[in-house]
């Protein structure tokens, strides 16, 4: 059996789990509602406050969708409850942000600034520390969308390991490489 896969889950006071005929798991908490379509191998029962994730057989197709699906729905349950953040900084002379609304403008050495709009679900806010890099904070009840976004934000202006300029996620080391030696 998969150690993830056969772990229960507990359901927090508040939060509340159903799952339909079609393998929708739908998981309701104190800061909104998540669902998630769970493959028909997979059955996802629900018993004394506790979810349990089990699988008909052992090949190796169905073996990962136990431990992923179990990941997901653990996943979801947190989101609804306390929710994800992800916070990135902006390293380089001149890197700007400004968040308006769900559009977030980035300046990052380019000819042009980009604009990235956020989905609905997303909160974002930018501060700048006084004479230091502005940061990006992102919020959300998505784990999965959360990664999504800071992906795409990050693939803008990815670390160099040059200068050690781009996008970093708080607290990130980027391993600086040796520039050009002169030759002798």
């Amino acid at each position: 059996m998969s150690r993830i896969g056969k772990k229960p889950i507990n359901i927090p006071k508040g939060v509340e789990v159903k799952v339909d005929n079609n393998n929708n798991v739908t998981v309701k908490g104190p800061l909104g509602q998540l669902t998630q379509q769970v493959n028909k191998d997979i059955t996802v029962e629900i018993k004394d406050n506790k979810v349990m994730v089990n699988r008909p057989n052992d090949e190796k197709q169905t073996r990962a969708y136990h431990g992923l699906y179990r990941a997901l729905i653990q996943n979801m349950i947190i989101g609804v409850t306390q929710g994800f953040s992800a916070t990135m900084e902006l390293v380089g002379v001149g890197y700007k942000a400004n968040a308006n609304g769900q559009y977030l403008e980035l300046s990052l050495g380019y000819s042009h600034d980009i604009m990235f709009e956020f989905p609905k679900e997303i909160k974002v806010e930018v501060t700048q520390e006084k004479r230091g890099n502005p940061f990006i904070k992102i919020s959300t009840i998505d784990k999965q969308l959360l990664g999504q976004v800071c992906a795409k934000i990050r693939s803008y202006r990815m670390p160099e390991p040059y200068k050690g300029k781009g996008i970093l996620f708080e607290g990130e080391q980027i391993i600086r490489k040796q520039g050009k030696k002169a030759s002798a």
